[in-house]
């Protein structure tokens, strides 16, 4: 009998687990609610309203129920944002990948701002205003800046100094901002960064937008709060941004939210869980940054969050012909460490810059994964050190320096060099 000739095309390894595995005291929580049918009202129902006040009071912004709308996800929320408040849309080069699709789909204008040396999440200020300039001498109205004091890509936090020159900019030429704060609870040292948000300084003027999946909830979980401003016109952008949800019908379903509500109080578990992945976020973002780095990449050290964006643009020459040529090349040469390239953040797709996740660190179980919390120092893991050293032989094979890149990084603390390039 004749064999079957072997698929040309290879099926794609399975993808790893998303996350930190589920924290026991909310899967309760949300088994306890399963019999719930109702699904909650659109915009969320006063006792999840009344705890997302609670949450963001703790963070130091006093927030009344009535100013406060859940959404299934942060995408969702935005997208009724951007239909509330017609004109366009101005973002950071590189930003979030889920910022830029709402704005398209609903036929918005995207204007894209550098961001500075310092950090992503912010635009440069005077860019900023010469990129509000350009889209007016072009005929568009721009109403809206989106930015993120703890970055997503970049894993950056803005300067205080810098963020209040992007809110005087901001407000200088009337614009709504949205802060994406969703991971300002995962500093890498709390000690060490200062994160303020900009409705700290703009209190009449900014959207407070939070993806409770980054640090409180599941990766599984999509819900996120939105948090406006206590004035008339925040409170006609609320009533309009809940008339979207409502005509989209896209409430949560009743369990969740009696999950998310507990979550949003913070007991001592949801606490404990959230400063467990920021140290890992931390041990395992540094140990990425160091070889990169140790590798000739360019990469700002990152300071929150599961991610950091790499700049091989200087390893190009060494690549040789054979190499990747972009961003979407380089994404695929990357991929078993969850790479996403350029292209997705907005980002020149010409250029060698990724951004690279923890993920594929964390383990391919959640067995692994819950040992990675355990542990005192994950990168003393095999699995970890393992990780980060076939991602140094991958960068050596793409024309990088080998005899750097042969070891993994022995030590463990958060990287904080004195001159962090520009990703």
């Amino acid at each position: 009998m004749q064999r079957t000739a072997p698929d040309p095309q290879r099926e794609p390894d399975p993808a790893p687990p998303v996350g930190l595995p589920v924290l026991p005291e909310l899967a309760a929580h949300l088994s306890a609610a399963a019999g719930r049918t109702a699904p909650e009202p659109s915009g969320g129902s006063a006792p999840l309203r009344t705890a997302a006040c609670g949450y963001w009071e703790r963070r130091g912004l006093f927030t009344p129920a009535d100013r406060v709308l859940a959404a299934p996800g942060a995408a969702a929320l935005l997208l009724a944002l951007y239909a509330a408040v017609d004109g366009a849309v101005l973002l950071t080069r590189p930003c979030a990948e889920w910022y830029a699709p709402p704005a398209r789909l609903l036929g918005r204008p995207v204007h894209l701002t550098p961001v500075p040396a310092e950090s992503g999440g912010l635009p440069d200020p005077f860019a900023l205003l010469e990129t509000v300039r350009r889209a007016r001498m072009h005929g568009d109205t721009p109403r809206v800046l989106v930015l993120s004091v703890a970055d997503d890509p970049t894993g950056t936090c803005p300067p205080p100094e810098q963020l209040h020159e992007v809110c005087e900019a901001a407000a200088e030429e009337g614009l709504w901002v949205v802060s994406d704060e969703s991971s300002r609870d995962l500093l890498h040292d709390p000690h060490d960064t200062v994160v303020l948000s900009p409705a700290e300084m703009l209190p009449g003027e900014v959207v407070v937008l939070t993806d409770l999946r980054a640090a409180l909830l599941p990766a599984s979980w999509p819900v996120a709060l939105a948090r406006f401003p206590g004035t008339r016109r925040g409170a006609l952008l609320r009533d309009a941004v809940l008339q979207t949800l409502t005509r989209i019908h896209t409430p949560l379903p009743g369990p969740l939210a009696c999950a998310v509500t507990h979550a949003l109080a913070e007991p001592d578990a949801v606490r404990e869980r959230t400063a467990a992945a920021a140290r890992v976020y931390g041990a395992l973002t540094g140990a990425l940054y160091r070889t990169l780095t140790g590798a000739g990449a360019l990469c700002r050290p990152p300071h929150a969050g599961s991610s950091l964006y790499a700049d091989l643009e200087p390893l190009r020459r060494s690549f040789g012909a054979r190499g990747p040529t972009g961003s979407a090349a380089l994404e695929g040469e990357l991929a078993s460490w969850a790479a996403r390239g350029a292209h997705r953040f907005e980002d020149d797709p010409e250029a060698l810059r990724v951004r690279l996740g923890v993920d594929a660190l964390l383990g391919a179980d959640m067995e692994l994964r819950q040992r990675v919390l355990n542990t005192a120092d994950p990168l003393q893991l095999p699995h970890v050190r393992a990780g980060l050293g076939d991602l140094g032989r991958a960068l050596a094979e793409l024309g990088a320096a080998p005899a750097r890149l042969a070891r993994p990084p022995r030590d463990s603390g958060s990287a904080r060099p004195s001159n962090g390039a520009p990703g």
